[in-house]
């Protein structure tokens, strides 16, 4: 961890005075972004936004936005974008000004990263990098469709990369294994059909931007990948200090 500061040590300053440093990190369902986003954060220090996150916890503590947004899920509705974007709002607002922090998965479209730029900016903020972390689908299918979680301990294994010992039988309890509905072949192509349809023209629009995209194959070992990103952070800094604007 001590490396990765030093080597992210450099603090710059944008032509809005921006010090703070915004990364969004992009990919797939199954590529890992969850976990690179825990391992950047461990290894730099930023600070992880997840919109779900924010939006489980609105809900679990009763707030007024979580009673909104609960609203629209027991109504079968999609919690509005706006509804999102002030939830990501209040969460900067308790957050140090000085405060490096990485979006997880966010914005998803277009519309959420332009209605997201006057969110940063009333903050002293902009996006200065985005991240994409790329797969082969039918390596994603595996990943996702291969898992296999214990009904009574919660261990998760993949028939494909981890396997447990006896063929649905859970190694550390013994309880049946068994497949969560979402992770069915059909399903998760259908969410990569889903995230390609929103998301291919929200990476055109950043590579529009002057805001810079880095690609980062997701197809490698955990720490293989860590190093991509943590390389691209490293250029994402090297942008701040030399004013780079995003949108």
């Amino acid at each position: 961890m001590a490396d990765t500061a030093d080597r992210l040590g450099r603090r710059g300053t944008s032509k809005d005075g921006n010090t703070t440093m915004t990364i969004i990190l992009l990919g797939p369902p199954g590529i890992g972004k969850g976990t690179q986003a825990k391992m950047l954060v461990d290894a730099t220090g930023m600070w992880h936004v997840s919109t779900g996150d924010l939006l489980r916890a609105a809900r679990k503590e009763g707030t007024e936005l979580g009673r909104r947004a609960q609203a629209f899920m027991d109504a079968g509705e999609l919690v509005p974008d706006s509804l999102i974007i002030e939830m990501v709002a209040e969460h900067l607002d308790t957050l140090p000004a000085s405060q490096d922090i990485v979006f997880d998965g966010f914005p998803r479209t277009e519309a959420q990263a332009e209605a997201l730029v006057p969110v940063l900016r009333d903050r002293g903020r902009m996006v200065n990098g985005v991240v994409v972390l790329e797969g082969d689908d039918e390596v994603i299918v595996k990943r996702l469709a291969g898992r296999r979680s214990c009904v009574d301990c919660g261990t998760v294994y993949n028939v494909h990369f981890t396997p447990p010992t006896s063929a649905g039988v859970c190694d550390r309890c013994g309880g049946e294994l068994a497949q969560r509905p979402d992770d069915e072949p059909a399903t998760v192509r259908n969410r990569l059909e889903v995230y390609r349809r929103q998301t291919e023209p929200l990476i055109r629009y950043y590579e529009a931007s002057p805001t810079p995209v880095w690609y980062v194959t997701g197809d490698e070992g955990v720490e293989d990948v860590h190093q991509g990103v943590i390389a691209a952070v490293i250029a994402g800094r090297a942008s701040a200090g030399e004013g780079v604007s995003g949108p």
